[in-house]
Formats: C-alpha cells, structure tokens, sequence
C-alpha cells in the first residue's frame, strides 16, 4: 500500500470546476428550439423526476425515460447528439486551471464526482480535465457515502473537499471530521440559493469562485 500524502485535494466537476448550469439552460433551449416547448417541459419534468430518486442529474437517462413515451417519434433518437458532441472545454469556469496549478503546491488533486458511468465520464473527458487530473478521477452515485473507497485509492493524512453543494461538505464532514477541510464555492444555483444555504453546515471555507483558491494558502494543513 501506497505511503500516505499529506494532503489529497478532492475537486467536486459540476458547477465547481465546470459550468453545468449553462449545459442545462443550453440543452433546454435546444430541446425547446428542436422540439417545442411542451416536449422541453415533458423531458425537464422527467429530469427532475430521476434527479429525486438517483440524487444525480441524469441527461441520457431521462432521453431514454422521454423516448418510452414517444416511440413513434424518430426525432427523439436525435436528442442525445447535443450531449454527447457538447464542447464541455467550454464549460470551464476561468482561472480554474491556474487554481488547480496553485492547490498542487501542497497535495495531489483528484476528481471526486456523482453521476452515471456514461455520460459523467464522457464529459470529463471531453472537457479535457481527465487529462489535467492525470486520469485520477473517481465517480460514485452517492459519494458521500463511499469515503472509505476514496481513502484506499488515495490516502493521505487530511482531505480538502471542494464543492458547490454544502450538504456533501456537511455530511463528509460528520464522516472524517477534522481530517476534513470543506471549501464551498457559492457557483450555481444550488450554492445560491437562500434556503439550502441556510439549512446547511457553514463549510469550513468559503470563496465566491474555484478560481479564488489562488489565493488561498493551505500550508497551514
């Protein structure tokens, strides 16, 4: 087994390092501009449906959720193009890269994402952050519960968890307690939002943007 680091950064992709929010007002004009407003409204209904019972955004399976309802419509083997050919490079929130740069001074960065096993890959990929990462990207459905996976892939003496959405900080943080820092970047609409805020741990620390983690001096750690 791998001697521990002293730090392993731990870097949330959807809203944190990329702009998701966009990708999704993106693909509902699209769907609107393709296929009318009604069927946007039919597919974001199911969007949300999945969303609540895999705790996960999942384009690809909502499509094919759509599609069961509108097999006579060879459109909808369409709809998935805009996804898989998006240019998710595009959807890197500036001066991420440069962040990234500055977090290694003191640790190893690696990906730690929910999402399917298709689709969340596929974007990683193409956005090219798989390649920055050097290929250290972990993906699970609910990652708050699989720590201890993330311990025996990466060990280290403290984590660093970066993320737009304050009730993972929150629940890792129950989990690992002070081996835990938690970094929230208010980016997207989850992190805005007035009353998931508000019912939520504060994180340990708080920046506007990823990229103002340049900033930031973790050799305290």
């Amino acid at each position: 087994m791998a001697a521990p680091d002293e730090i392993v950064f731990l870097l949330d992709v959807d809203n944190t390092l990329l702009d998701n929010d966009r990708l999704r007002d993106e693909l509902m004009l699209h769907l609107e501009q393709e296929f009318g407003a009604d069927n946007r409204d039919r597919y974001r209904t199911i969007l949300e449906q999945l969303r609540t019972e895999l705790g996960y955004i999942d384009y690809l399976g909502a499509m094919q959720r759509y599609r069961v309802a509108h097999m006579d419509d060879a459109r909808v083997l369409l709809m998935s193009a805009f996804l898989i050919d998006y240019p998710f490079a595009d959807l890197i929130y500036p001066g991420v890269l440069d962040a990234i740069v500055h977090l290694r001074q003191w640790g190893r960065t690696v990906i730690l994402s929910d999402g399917d096993v298709i689709f969340q890959p596929r974007k990683i990929q193409r956005s090219g952050l798989w390649r920055v990462m050097d290929g250290r990207v972990l993906i699970y459905v609910h990652k708050e519960d699989m720590l201890d996976a993330v311990a025996r892939q990466y060990p280290a003496r403290h984590y660093v968890m970066i993320d737009d959405k304050l009730n993972i900080l929150a629940a890792m943080k129950h989990s690992w307690g002070q081996k835990l820092t938690t970094v929230f970047p208010r980016q997207g609409h989850y992190a805005r939002d007035p009353q998931i805020v508000a019912a939520c741990q504060p994180a340990d620390i708080t920046v506007e943007h990823f990229a103002d983690l340049i900033t930031q001096d973790f050799s305290k750690l």
